[in-house]
């Protein structure tokens, strides 16, 4: 058995670069042993590994990666998910064209629906958008449209070779590591991002991926949770953030009464009834502000943070302010009808 699936089962030893490395070789190569994939995911899985493991793993991708285009989203921000948690909407998605509407530069990255019900990409499906295809295709989208959907090409070549060896397993059920880790294995390079955390086990291993990657790019990595477990900040509960810059932690909390917001629950944020086809209808009417207080607020305070952590802005009241109005004003949901264009599909 490879030694990467020996050190993660028994945890006695860290998974070092060169481990990694040899791993992913064996992969390429198709020489892999039987169950050898499926018992590395499985691991992953059951418990998040160490520090110098999830370093290791995450370096062994990052070299591994083809060039991009330098500097070409160095003002962008990006917002995303850990995924599970409660069942909501699609929150982070309607506060990403929010935040677009105010000036904000917007690269999302999202996924399929691994414990939600509708990913972001099920949802931009329905709603008539394709996710790009390449870097410069990203570029010339985001430069039109002030804001663009990356697809599956920012994340490692290693994720589906993995997802073919394991077949016909679910990777969705069996890697839901994958799932997790996501936000840090999408390369996508950005000035900042923020990415909520829905379960507490997995806060110290996302701390270690966030460290990495702020040390290894320069991105400014916020992780939010909050006592609500939802993998979003939440207008109406404490948020606890962590920043992470050039790999160095600090923290700081956003209380609803300290920012002006007020009370809710979520039972207001949950994914309707009726499919995909009615939570389109529902992201849309939030997009024009036809929305209750609390989802109102709860999007207008992803968006906020995506302008505060863009270093827009450093003034959360002004932040909020501006995207209440994109969403009265009609700006957050013109975004929609942008990325809907063949232009932008074809840019």
């Amino acid at each position: 058995m490879h030694e990467a699936v020996v050190s993660l089962i028994s945890r006695d030893r860290p998974v070092e670069l060169p481990v990694w490395r040899s791993f992913w070789d064996r992969l390429h190569a198709g020489g892999l042993l039987r169950g050898e994939a499926a018992a590395l995911l499985a691991s992953l899985s059951t418990r998040m590994p160490g520090r110098d493991t999830l370093h290791g793993l995450l370096e062994s991708l990052d070299e591994r990666r083809s060039p991009r285009p330098a500097d070409a989203f160095a003002a962008a921000v990006n917002i995303v998910g850990a995924g599970g948690g409660p069942a909501t909407f699609n929150i982070s998605t309607a506060a990403a064209f929010v935040a677009a509407a105010m000036g904000v530069p917007v690269v999302k990255t999202g996924s399929r629906a691994y414990t939600s019900r509708f990913g972001s990409i099920d949802l931009l499906e329905r709603l008539g958008i394709t996710p790009t295809t390449s870097y410069e295709h990203t570029q010339e989208v985001l430069e039109r449209c002030g804001i663009a959907f990356a697809g599956f090409f920012v994340y490692p070549q290693e994720v589906t070779l993995l997802a073919r060896a394991v077949a016909p397993l679910d990777i969705r059920r069996l890697g839901s590591f994958v799932n997790t880790l996501g936000p840090f294995l999408a390369d996508m390079p950005v000035r900042a991002q923020v990415t909520g955390v829905s379960r507490p086990r997995h806060v110290e291993g996302l701390r270690h991926a966030a460290e990495y990657v702020s040390r290894a790019t320069g991105r400014s990595v916020w992780l939010a949770v909050n006592d609500a477990g939802a993998d979003e900040l939440l207008g109406f509960t404490a948020n606890q953030v962590r920043s992470y810059e050039d790999g160095v932690e600090s923290e700081f909390a956003l209380t609803p009464g300290e920012l002006g917001l007020g009370s809710g629950r979520l039972a207001d944020l949950a994914v309707p009834e009726g499919g995909v086809d009615r939570a389109a209808e529902l992201f849309l009417d939030v997009l024009a502000g036809r929305c209750s207080p609390t989802v109102r607020e709860t999007v207008c305070l992803n968006a906020a943070a995506l302008a505060v952590a863009g270093r827009l802005t450093g003034d959360w009241h002004e932040a909020l302010a501006a995207a209440d109005a994109a969403l009265r004003d009609g700006s957050a949901l013109s975004r929609v009808e942008r990325l809907r264009s063949p232009e932008a599909a074809h840019a």
